[in-house]
């Protein structure tokens, strides 16, 4: 299989990260115009950006839908890294409706979530194997987190099954670094003198140069975590994110990105309002400081992201608070360049090559 994979020509939807969550999934096909097995009058295509999965309520339910569509051919989806945490069965948070050994441990933030079958956990690690990790064509490039020309040919090139394959490989090659430079004996080292462990919001630990060290290389090192997680350097000071403390931090690939071709990506939890992050476990530094909501960005204003934050629906439950006020699931009609949220409204995306033009809602 092309773990890079072409797109047919013709208008797209492209969905954001949807996170389990199948009430805005089915709202937004919707509003979109899309049937229940993904046809659409104008001839239009679904592609889905990754991170289908985990903290909502229906990751189960989000499966059998966008499965359906991609099997039948009427739409395209690629891995995020979420699916290849299910694919490696790495039990990160929110993942509790498909991992036992976190079923308890999410039941205070996520629950009620729908739980997986043992039928249904091996149809979604078969249908999960299939999926590429990106999509291109001459007028666009789909990723979920980070187009970088040379991981992308290294993902080109590789010999490999699956994606999941293709990240055992450089994981492994990884370690090998690791090794060589002790890095887990000193890792062990700094665990033991963190007395609350890495999971407790409340009690963080110091800078654990040893942990970044390691974070930055097991990234780096492996080209299908960049594609689905993004880039990262060692940070200057702990933080916590998604349910631990991290000591590497994410950066604005984009400002360095200097293709022609226009890259749309997922991962990034934008907000089409201003929301409190640190409610939502995001304790690092937010990429979008400074770049409106509606905004392309990146040095030649190309690349925009298309996760509008529908993960942290779980917060408003949680406060019962209105689920679609500030975390919302969000396409982008490609060529148009224009949004669909769940809720119905449409938006304009503006800055397209610094071009300082809105495009058309209508």
């Amino acid at each position: 299989m092309n773990l890079i994979e072409t797109i047919p020509e013709g208008p797209l939807d492209i969905v954001g990260d949807i996170h389990g969550e199948r009430d805005a999934l089915d709202n937004l096909l919707g509003h979109l115009g899309y049937d229940k097995q993904g046809h659409h009058p104008d001839g239009r295509r679904l592609v889905f950006i990754g991170d289908l999965f985990d903290r909502g309520p229906d990751s189960p339910g989000v499966f059998h839908r966008v499965s359906s569509m991609v099997i039948s051919g009427q739409a395209h989806a690629i891995a995020g890294n979420h699916e290849l945490n299910l694919l490696n069965d790495d039990a990160k948070d929110g993942a509790g409706w498909f991992f036992d050994e976190r079923a308890e441990r999410d039941q205070g933030r996520y629950a009620p979530f729908r739980r997986v079958t043992d039928e249904e956990r091996g149809l979604i690690s078969d249908w999960l194997a299939t999926l590429p990790l990106a999509l291109e064509r001459a007028d666009v490039r789909i990723v979920h987190a980070a187009w970088m020309e040379a991981h992308i040919e290294a993902v080109r090139s590789v010999r490999a099954d699956t994606a999941s394959s293709a990240f055992a490989l450089w994981r492994s090659e990884a370690a090998d670094k690791v090794r060589a430079a002790n890095l887990d004996e000193r890792v062990q080292a700094e665990a033991a003198s963190c007395l609350h462990g890495l999971e407790n919001p409340d009690k963080g630990p110091p800078m654990l140069t040893a942990h970044a060290e390691r974070a930055v290389l097991e990234q780096m090192g492996n080209p299908v975590k960049v594609l689905s997680s993004g880039v990262e350097r060692v940070a200057d000071a702990p933080f916590y994110s998604s349910g631990k403390w991290r000591f590497a931090e994410r950066v604005r690939w984009w400002d360095d990105y200097a293709d022609a071709a226009p890259v749309i990506v997922g991962h990034y939890w934008r907000r089409l309002h201003p929301v409190d992050r640190t409610a939502l476990g995001k304790g690092d530094a937010d990429l979008f400081d400074g770049i409106g909501p509606t905004m392309w960005h990146g040095r030649h204003h190309n690349v925009f992201c298309v996760d509008y934050s529908v993960g942290g629906r779980w917060r408003a439950r949680k406060d019962g608070k209105p689920v679609g006020t500030d975390f919302k699931l969000a396409a982008m009609r490609w060529p148009e360049r224009v949004l669909v949220f769940d809720d119905g409204i449409r938006l304009p995306t503006c800055g397209y090559r610094a071009d300082g033009i809105c495009a058309s809602s209508d």
